[in-house]
């Protein structure tokens, strides 16, 4: 990334190398940076807290009681098809591996 730019992380901790990060924005070959997931959560180096060009939150983007409902409704879809019971039996809404289930002939 060029020196001007801003580094955004809502995926995945690991994505980014935290200390690197650190490491770059301390010494100017990084304008600055926005996290709310990190490498070794919850843990950060000190050096990135350290850093005054970086913005640091908790990754509680799906908090709220509606998003959460919402995700214990698909596990239970995906479960339930997956012990082929239900209208999507055999075919869960969200299969983690969908190459297995081609593969077993679903």
């Amino acid at each position: 990334m060029k020196a001007s730019a801003t580094l955004i992380n809502v995926a995945r901790g690991g994505i980014v190398d935290d200390a690197a990060l650190a490491d770059a924005l301390a010494n100017g070959r990084l304008a600055a940076a926005g996290l709310d997931v990190y490498e070794n959560e919850p843990n950060l180096p000190p050096a990135l807290l350290a850093c005054r060009n970086i913005v640091l939150t908790p990754h509680i983007a799906s908090a709220s009681t509606a998003t959460r409902r919402a995700m214990v409704a698909l596990a239970v879809d995906n479960l339930v098809a997956a012990l082929g019971a239900g209208p999507l039996a055999g075919r869960p809404p969200n299969p983690i591996n969908a190459d297995a289930l081609l593969a077993r002939g679903a």
